[in-house]
């Protein structure tokens, strides 16, 4: 008896399209493959396809001369990886760094104590909740030089850091900029930080020198065409910053069409897909979204990177 379906129109599985075959398909590995067995192993579907699509832009852009920027919040410090961005940084991988007011509260404790992160919930309650006396002081008293000098404040943080030989200066990533020449920017929200509750605190001084990073900022982001600009961990600030300094960009009269975009964080949030993914590239480029933990992908990315530039015979720019 014919069903409802009998005349149902039908086509060969063969000859019809498909998104996955068995050559997307990732293969095992035995114990002591290499790590470029490892990435090549994995699936060519989803995240497995775009992270080696976007580590190929990584290592293209700076084969070509063409920069990698680096934004990010300070759970990127607080995970433990300001070692793996200054190899990076000392690499000449990432050829600028912009972070938002509590990365530099991060970064500086680390460099002065070796140690950084409160328990808030265990202090906010009788309002000692940031009331460090040497970070506060350091910081504020760096950016308050800085000021004077008419400097930004990321370099007056790395600048201080190195003249007062802070114990721990090797892992602070401000430091670390002065050391390399990799410009670092500060981008902050007024009253956001709690170096901003300190005694010590100038906002006259804070506003000048962090606008002033945001004035270079904006001249790496004039040179972004070709590049790479990659947002991590910041779901607010760095994206509206970024958008900011695109749009000035663009308005100047530099060419900022073709480039790539990738956003690294634990959720989806709107910011960075609109601000960093999608708007910037509509005209050109690609943009990224990586969900995961930062301190898994990061170094997975970084390593990766460095394995496509080593296998280029890559030299940082001015070696020998």
């Amino acid at each position: 008896m014919a069903g409802f379906f009998a005349n149902l129109k039908t086509y060969s599985l063969f000859d019809r399209p498909s998104k996955v075959g068995i050559d997307d398909f990732g293969r095992p590995l035995a114990p002591g493959a290499s790590f470029a067995d490892f990435f090549a192993s994995l699936p060519r579907q989803l995240m497995g396809r775009d992270l080696g699509a976007f580590v190929e832009a990584v290592a293209t852009a700076r084969l070509a001369g063409r920069p990698v920027l680096l934004g990010m919040g300070a759970h990127v410090i607080k995970v433990g990886l300001n070692p793996v961005l200054i190899d990076l940084m000392a690499q000449g991988i990432v050829t600028s760094i912009a972070m938002n007011g509590a990365c530099i509260v991060h970064d500086s404790e680390l460099a002065l104590a070796g140690k950084t992160s409160e328990d808030v919930g265990a202090v906010l309650g009788d309002g000692r909740f940031g009331a460090a006396r040497e970070t506060g002081e350091f910081v504020n008293r760096a950016i308050q030089q800085g000021a004077a000098r008419g400097i930004g404040m990321g370099q007056a943080l790395g600048e201080a850091m190195e003249a007062e030989g802070l114990p721990h200066r090797d892992k602070s990533l401000l430091a670390a900029g002065v050391r390399y020449g990799v410009p670092v920017t500060v981008h902050v929200a007024m009253g956001a930080d709690i170096v901003h509750i300190h005694p010590a605190a100038d906002g006259a001084a804070i506003g000048q020198t962090s606008y002033a990073d945001f004035e270079r900022f904006c001249r790496a982001v004039a040179d972004l065409e070709g590049g790479v600009y990659c947002n991590v961990g910041s779901a607010v600030l760095l994206p509206e910053v970024f958008l900011k300094a695109l749009t000035a960009v663009r308005n100047l009269g530099y060419t900022v069409r073709r480039f790539t975009t990738a956003n690294f964080d634990f959720i989806r949030h709107y910011r960075p897909l609109t601000n960093v993914v999608h708007r910037p590239t509509a005209e050109g480029g690609r943009g990224f979204h990586f969900t995961g933990h930062h301190e898994l992908l990061l170094p997975l990315v970084a390593l990766a990177v460095k394995e496509r530039l080593h296998a280029a015979g890559w030299r940082r720019q001015g070696d020998g």
